[in-house]
């Protein structure tokens, strides 16, 4: 089980948080490529026709899961992407993962044939498992791409601890209704949080005592801050009017 505490922070104090954890954390490895300390994080978030995850998430269901599937940086002949679920039992989360090549994925949306292409090695050991856990879901729920989030991700690890995680989601655009093949596409992104980033801390045993009185410094307040809620609201895809068509519906379910 992991957990994950989230803060929406002005882009004004993004150097001075910067400055406040450096003493405590080391640059992530993955952030550390062509010495930029971040890299770009591109998901494209699948939901029913009745929008039922996002209904879940706006009204604070405990049990609840988000489908996507996400790539990084950009597109080129060897992109490795991930059929991903991502599940919330009240606050502890679980993350099943699959990887594949982007082509791939492709053609197993396409044919589904979702068989034999998905990458095995020793750090995904039930990758075709949690691909048939993937492909169960859009299949037996018949989910569709909703919408594609794209940001920027400065990633650190804790110096004492390297299961803890500090990151800066920065730059937070989205595109509605998105087709799959446009996973590494930009050009028809919007802002979907201006002015601000998600500093979030992940962890599985104890939030890093170091990190309290910097949050206080900023006065920050644990939040939900759903990059999925916050661009799908941003990108208008679920009308005020569905919304509330919507919950009422899932009040009363027809039998």
């Amino acid at each position: 089980m992991r957990y994950e505490f989230k803060y929406i922070v002005k882009n004004s104090d993004l150097d001075r948080l910067r400055s406040m954890i450096l003493p405590f954390v080391t640059v992530d490895k993955f952030a550390e490529v062509d010495h930029k300390n971040q890299y770009t994080v591109r998901s494209i978030y699948f939901d029913t026709f009745r929008y039922d995850f996002y209904i879940e998430k706006v009204e604070g269901i405990k049990n609840r899961k988000k489908v996507r599937l996400r790539g990084y940086e950009k597109e080129d002949g060897n992109n490795i992407v991930f059929f991903e679920i991502k599940r919330k039992y009240d606050i502890p989360i679980m993350k099943f993962r699959a990887p594949v090549k982007f082509e791939d994925a492709l053609d197993m949306f396409k044919s589904r044939n979702i068989n034999g292409q998905v990458v095995s090695n020793e750090f995904f050991p039930k990758g075709n498992e949690n691909s048939k856990r993937f492909f169960y879901q859009v299949f037996s729920k018949n989910l569709r791409p909703v919408v594609l989030i794209v940001y920027e991700r400065e990633a650190y690890q804790d110096k004492m601890d390297d299961t803890v995680r500090v990151t800066f989601d920065k730059n937070l655009r989205s595109q509605a209704y998105p087709s799959i093949e446009g996973l590494f596409e930009e050009d028809k992104l919007t802002d979907a949080l201006s002015g601000k980033f998600i500093l979030e801390v992940k962890f599985n045993n104890h939030f890093p005592s170091w990190l309290n009185p910097i949050i206080s410094t900023f006065s920050l307040r644990k939040q939900s801050a759903s990059k999925y809620v916050i661009s799908m609201d941003s990108s208008k895809v679920v009308s005020n009017f569905t919304k509330s068509t919507l919950f009422i519906k899932s009040q009363f379910p027809s039998h």
